[in-house]
């Protein structure tokens, strides 16, 4: 684990995102209501943030933080089509939250994808990425 006691406590903020791609029926079943698994985004949101909270426990050598906030929001995409999953985390401290904000997506990428198995076999998760980060020595970043 990096030692971190030598750093000044500041807000911190991540930001991530990630995609779940299917087939255009199932973005119907969902926005009908009709999957066998019952409510599927806000079972996937949940799913995000218990992850977040989890993230030390899951990830070796990763610092156990006392996050301040975390939202999930996933959206129905018809392009994709698919999801679209975004997750913001924040704390207060010596080290930042990319990888609780990367885990909260990866599982509500995977929750959805275990809600929805049994009607459609040709989803996949693409594109988990941190899109922004804040606080601490380098400042604020936004994906290009």
């Amino acid at each position: 684990m990096v030692d971190v006691s030598a750093k000044e406590s500041t807000a911190r903020l991540a930001k991530a995102e990630g995609q779940l791609r299917c087939d255009a029926g199932t973005l119907n079943l969902v926005r009908e209501g009709r999957t066998p698994k019952g409510s599927v985004i806000q079972t996937a949101e949940l799913a995000g943030v218990m992850a977040a909270k989890k993230t030390a426990d899951l990830i070796p050598l990763c610092h156990p933080l006392a996050l301040t906030n975390i939202g999930v929001t996933i959206e129905l995409d018809d392009d994709l089509p698919g999801f679209r999953v975004i997750a913001e985390v924040r704390t207060v401290g010596q080290t930042g939250v990319e990888m609780e904000a990367l885990t909260a997506v990866s599982v509500a990428c995977l929750t959805l994808f275990d809600m929805l198995k049994a009607v459609d076999r040709t989803m996949a998760i693409e594109g988990v990425r941190v899109i922004e980060k804040s606080g601490g020595r380098s400042g604020h970043w936004t994906a290009p």
